[in-house]
């Protein structure tokens, strides 16, 4: 544990040394973010800090391969060079788009491209559930459709999630923590099993954490385009190395495999589902799905009388707990939980709710 501990510490070392520098530099190129009625942020913002979260989980990476615990990650395996080779693809798209807003069947194109240099690394989804206990096998042309698209869908729900300060950043850190501690635990039991996963997350886990620094409201920086797609990218990417390679497992040991998969959807299930509704929202009213808007469900909780900070700090919750049910169930005995899950669930339920609640009780007792 401690060696992982190290690359964390590493990851956001870097990053937060680093990030001034960037942000002194974004505003000296003049690429930043301006405000507008459809943001939140009230002053031009520099948004490069995906090159402070790139440099950090690389230098964390560098330091993994010079380790003797961590050394066959990187011998024994391409996987790791191959995310590395796409994330390097994604944040100079991710920059271009940054600096001129790229039309989006150009940013898919680069996005496809990223997710297929992975893919050839030996990166790649075997299988999938069926459910109760068996798995359908992939053959080869389906498994690159359905790793690419995974991978696309990573890093698009991460740049739908980047809409407050701190909100992606957050939410990464609390999805790759979780599956940190899913994958070391399984590398404990079996010796050499999905090895780079518990690397590559914990180096996110320490990237965020260090870029949340100056990321948190108020924002000094954003990440944009080119940090969002990078983590999205990255943890994509774990996630699909954590599944295995192995086609075939036993129907005790089904569940354990999709872990990987069930994680970060679960974290993310919130601001997926809100990014659902605003494609429906705008296609109804005929607008591009990538118009955007101040109706997502982090902009309707501030509406409900949540300041910027504490509206972040919701989503943090509600990701947290989706996490944290998500390793209980895998890991601890399920009867345990019939009290404490739903006690979790109410008391993040009031906090959600605690302004209106507020509004409710001062108007009862007003005179």
């Amino acid at each position: 544990m401690a060696a992982y501990l190290l690359l964390g510490l590493v990851a956001g070392t870097i990053t937060f040394v680093l990030t001034p520098t960037v942000r002194w530099g974004a505003r000296r190129l003049n690429i930043v973010d301006h405000p507008n009625d459809r943001k939140v942020h009230a002053r031009a913002t520099p948004t490069l800090g995906g090159l402070a979260l790139l440099a950090g989980t690389l230098g964390a990476l560098a330091v993994a391969a010079t380790m003797i615990e961590f050394r066959d990650a990187f011998t024994q395996s391409s996987e790791l060079f191959g995310i590395i080779a796409g994330a390097l693809v994604i944040f100079g798209l991710g920059v271009v788009d940054d600096m001129r807003d790229l039309p989006a069947p150009v940013k898919l194109a680069g996005q496809v491209f990223a997710a297929g240099i992975v893919f050839l690394s030996g990166v790649k989804m075997r299988s999938l559930p069926l459910p109760p206990d068996e798995q359908i096998v992939l053959s080869d042309d389906v498994s690159v459709l359905v790793t690419v698209i995974w991978l696309v869908a990573m890093m698009n729900a991460v740049n739908l999630v980047d809409g407050l300060d701190g909100l992606a950043a957050g939410i990464v850190a609390i999805a790759s923590t979780s599956f940190f501690v899913y994958t070391f635990q399984i590398t404990q039991e079996v010796s050499g099993f999905i090895e780079p996963a518990p690397i590559l997350s914990i180096t996110i886990v320490g990237a965020c954490l260090g870029f949340l620094r100056y990321n948190f409201h108020p924002a000094s920086i954003f990440m944009g385009d080119s940090g969002a797609m990078v983590l999205g990218l990255a943890m994509g990417g774990a996630t699909v190395i954590g599944i295995g390679q192995a086609p075939a497992v036993s129907p005790s040991t089904l569940f354990l495999q999709y872990v990987p998969l069930l994680i970060p959807v679960a974290v993310i299930a919130i601001p997926l589902l809100d990014g659902l509704l605003a494609i429906i929202r705008r296609t109804r009213r005929r607008r591009s799905v990538f118009h955007a808007d101040k109706e997502h469900l982090h902009h309707r909780l501030m509406d409900l009388g949540h300041g910027h900070r504490t509206a972040v700090l919701v989503m943090y919750a509600w990701s947290a707990l989706a996490a944290g049910a998500g390793l209980a169930f895998t890991f601890l005995d399920r009867s345990n939980l019939i009290f404490a899950l739903p006690a979790a669930v109410s008391a993040i339920v009031l906090y959600t709710l605690f302004p209106i609640l507020t509004k409710v009780i001062r108007a009862r007792i007003a005179p």
